[in-house]
Order: C-alpha cells, then structure tokens, then sequence
C-alpha cells in the first residue's frame, strides 16, 4: 500500500505573506445634523429639486447631514427628533393624519423650512375644492404656517435645487458652525426667515402694491423669469400680471430683489458665497 506524501512547495513557487485586510472605519455621524424631508400635499417636485442637487446631493449627504426621515429616501415610519424639517406641500385640513404630522413636526424640530409654493403660500392646492374619486371630501388646503411656526421659506413652484442646497448648508453653519459661520449663516437666512414671518400669503398684487406703485421696481425681470405659469409679462420695461393665470405660488415676490433687499445678505455676498463654495467641495 502507497503511503501519502505530504505536499511540497516547488523552489521556484515564492510565498508571499497575504496583507492583512483592515476594518473599514466607520465614519462618525456625531458632527452631522438630523434632517428629513416631510411630504404633505403637493407634487413632490420640490424633492426632485432636491435631488437634482446630483454630486451636491452626495457632498451634503456624507459631511453634513444625516437623513433621518423621508417617504422616498428613507424607510422610517415615524417623525423622528430632528435638527432640520423640509416640509413639501400645504396641509389638507379634513385629513386628521396630515394635520398631526405638521403638528409633530414642529413639535419634534428645530428649525422648520417651508419648501416650495405649496408649503409657503398654498400655492394652487388653494383652488382644490374637492371631488377626487378616492377622498371627495379633501377640499381644504391651506399653507403650512397657518397651523405652525414656520422658520424659513424657500419659495417657488419648485425652488431651485442650489437654493435648497444653501438653505441646507447654511443651516448645518448655524447650528454646528464656528462664530463667524453662524453670522454668515444668520446673515444669509435672515431674508428666508423674514418672509416666514409676513405671512403665508404672497403673489403678483403684492408686487404691484409694495414694489411697482412705490417707484421701487427696476424692471430686470426676475418676476417674469421665476413664474411658473408665465402670468406675468413685460410691457415698456415694466411687468405686467395676469390675475387669471397667477396661482399665488409666491415665487415672483420672493425672487425679487427690491421685496426683501438686505443690507445683511448685500455687504456679506463674496463672503457667504466663498463659505458655501468650500463646503462643497
């Protein structure tokens, strides 16, 4: 009977020590701030904008926030504690769940933001009179400012992702930044914050009545630009609003810049833009 023999390693064959393979360090969320994104009743472009922010998206993702609730981007069932609340869409009151959930987000957040026209100013849910097939009896909607404190307004139907993108920078420099990035920060939102504060209601007239019949309007065309429905035109250098077509999204007021011009944004723009330029990169 053949006896077996143990295996030998050919002289030419060299053996290399195999690298030891190092755990991965897992990051430390410690220095991020808890944001979510709150869905009430509106189109979810405004989430579109926000992801549109594509590699910015990623940038903000990995250093500054942790994603702690969203129906789309995160499988959580409940509002969770938050630093930053995003609240899409306007509040339809015969809907006890929507009502709560605005309710607890204000109760569970430190800062909350109105994203869009609908959380804003009502945008065109305002026109809803109910009658859809599956829930006839939702046919009131208001904005959400008129059940809670609202902190920030970023306007638009839908803002523009840069604009949300800064919004959130400039949040996480307010809350975790040094001093001299929580002045910047404060300087920046300081507009946001004002419009919060006026109100929740927010279209062409308001243009007409605050800017243009005060000799204030200077014709550059941000109101035409920034609507959405294109309800307003220019005639002779000066804009021009169709009330029929307007669906009070507030987007013209809010992007015009004789209706919140700040001394504090204006004498601080290179050093605001410079502080959100090298948080992005």
């Amino acid at each position: 009977m053949a006896t077996e023999k143990s295996a030998t390693i050919p002289s030419d064959v060299k053996m290399e020590k195999k690298a030891e393979v190092s755990k991965k360090e897992e990051k430390s969320v410690s220095n991020k701030i808890k944001a979510g994104h709150v869905h009430l009743s509106g189109c979810t472009g405004c989430l579109v904008a926000l992801a549109d922010n594509y590699q910015g998206l990623f940038k903000l993702l990995d250093d500054y926030v942790d994603w702690v609730y969203d129906l789309t981007l995160a499988d959580v069932r409940h509002i969770p504690e938050m630093d930053v609340a995003l609240v899409e869409g306007s509040v339809c009151i015969q809907d006890h769940e929507s009502v709560e959930d605005i309710k607890t987000t204000r109760n569970k957040s430190k800062i909350v933001v109105a994203v869009g026209g609908c959380a804003c100013y009502g945008n065109i849910t305002r026109f809803a009179r109910g009658g859809q097939h599956n829930q006839p009896q939702h046919e009131s909607y208001v904005p959400i400012g008129d059940l809670i404190d609202v902190d920030v307004y970023i306007p638009g139907c839908a803002p523009t992702p840069q604009q949300i993108r800064n919004v959130c920078v400039m949040a996480y420099l307010l809350l975790m930044g040094t001093e001299d990035q929580k002045k910047l920060a404060a300087n920046y939102l300081k507009p946001l914050m004002n419009l919060a504060k006026r109100g929740t209601t927010a279209c062409f007239c308001d243009l007409m009545t605050e800017v243009i019949n005060q000799g204030l309007c200077m014709g550059c065309g941000t109101c035409a630009a920034a609507c959405p429905v294109r309800a307003i035109t220019h005639e002779w250098g000066k804009p021009q609003g169709q009330r029929d077509l307007c669906i009070k999204c507030g987007a013209c007021y809010s992007q015009c810049p004789r209706s919140w011009y700040s001394f504090d944004v204006m004498n601080e723009f290179e050093g605001i833009m410079e502080i959100i330029d090298g948080a992005m990169k």
